[in-house]
């Protein structure tokens, strides 16, 4: 039984099998029209989407096999006062595989503690977005031949970007990786993501500029400022508009540089970029459809599980993070796991306190 839940969870050989599927999947997709022939893919979206959303379904299709679910938690039952646990218990008795975004951190780790089949986090509030750093990772390997060796600038919003997070965390599988972290001191990258560079002996450094680094980079990963992650509206004022790639800033990156992009975009890249040849960020988001066709053949075909494994019930909230899954699902267990010698929430990766 797998789930992807965090791309920690992925050792370097499995991704490689899953990268060499998705490139036979890229280069010949009609050989795989059959793989999902009457297997079932419930899709649980209790936040917007439109690219990830329509990237499952999409891939789900197109190898043979249906998809069910919801685009509103207004319409499920979670309305009426269901806890996440007995949703996912109950979908996963309709459905082969579970893909789940939702605005909690930690709901998919806490999904698979009871789901019987699969389930792939597409997106848990601003914790992490595995499938995206999937998608971002085909997309370094198709264009650039590899990820080993690469300077990344990752730039916006570091603070609340899950797909920063995500991608951060697959570097530990790869070799000679570098990150540039560019961001206003408000969004700077999470203290649990700093020690987890750390950790691992990622090369980083902070700054808050981006024309002083953009020639040193071969990825330039843009995130958006995210209105809905800010409390306070005054604070995502003062932040919008702080990172504008425009072509005239692009004559001093490389002639290789891959510009990239989760989407959807705000105002964070002009539009007179998206004809330079470096502007790769619509080809991202077709990688993206293929690498999930990929992850999607491997694990809706596993097999179900009849009974899930006991888990024990939580008394009281562990974790103080006001976004953490543990703050509404009261029943779950106090999970921890350790980074750098201190006790972290297994769910958001919060220290605890």
């Amino acid at each position: 039984m797998r789930h992807l839940i965090d791309f920690g969870d992925m050792t370097r050989e499995e991704w490689d099998a899953l990268s060499a599927r998705t490139g036979a999947i890229l280069d010949r997709p009609e050989d795989f029209l059959e793989v999902c022939r009457g297997k079932v893919c419930a899709s649980l979206f209790y936040e917007p989407s439109t690219r990830t959303n329509f990237s499952f379904q999409t891939a789900m299709l197109r190898l043979g096999g249906t998809v069910f679910g919801f685009a509103d938690p207004k319409s499920s039952s979670m309305a009426k006062g269901e806890s996440l646990k007995d949703t996912v218990k109950m979908v996963s008795s309709y459905a082969d595989v579970i893909v789940m975004r939702t605005p909690w951190e930690g709901a998919a780790k806490a999904a698979s503690l009871y789901s019987h089949v699969p389930v792939i986090n597409a997106g848990d509030g601003g914790h992490m977005h595995p499938t995206q750093t999937i998608a971002d990772l085909t997309t370094m390997e198709r264009l650039r031949g590899g990820v080993d060796g690469l300077t990344i600038g990752v730039c916006g919003d570091l603070k609340n970007g899950r797909t920063v997070h995500s991608l951060i965390k697959a570097m530990e599988k790869f070799r000679g990786v570098r990150f540039y972290l560019i961001s206003p001191r408000e969004l700077a990258l999470p203290e649990y993501m700093k020690a987890f560079l750390r950790q691992q002996r990622i090369p980083h450094l902070e700054v808050t500029g981006l024309e002083a680094v953009i020639p040193q980079l071969d990825v330039l990963y843009m995130t958006r400022i995210q209105r809905e992650r800010f409390v306070d509206p005054l604070e995502y004022e003062r932040c919008r508009g702080v990172y504008i790639l425009t072509r005239d800033k692009l004559r001093r990156a490389k002639e290789n540089l891959l510009v990239m992009h989760p989407l959807p975009r705000v105002d964070e890249i002009h539009v007179d970029v998206d004809d330079d040849p470096r502007a790769v960020y619509f080809q991202q988001a077709r990688y993206g459809m293929f690498a999930r066709m990929a992850l999607l053949s491997d694990l809706a075909n596993q097999p179900r599980w009849d009974r899930t494994e006991p888990v024990e019930i939580g008394s009281a909230p562990v974790c103080h993070n006001p976004n953490c899954i543990t703050q509404t699902e009261w029943y779950l267990p106090p999970l921890t796991r350790r980074l750098e010698g201190k006790t972290c929430c297994a769910f958001c990766d919060k220290e605890l306190t």
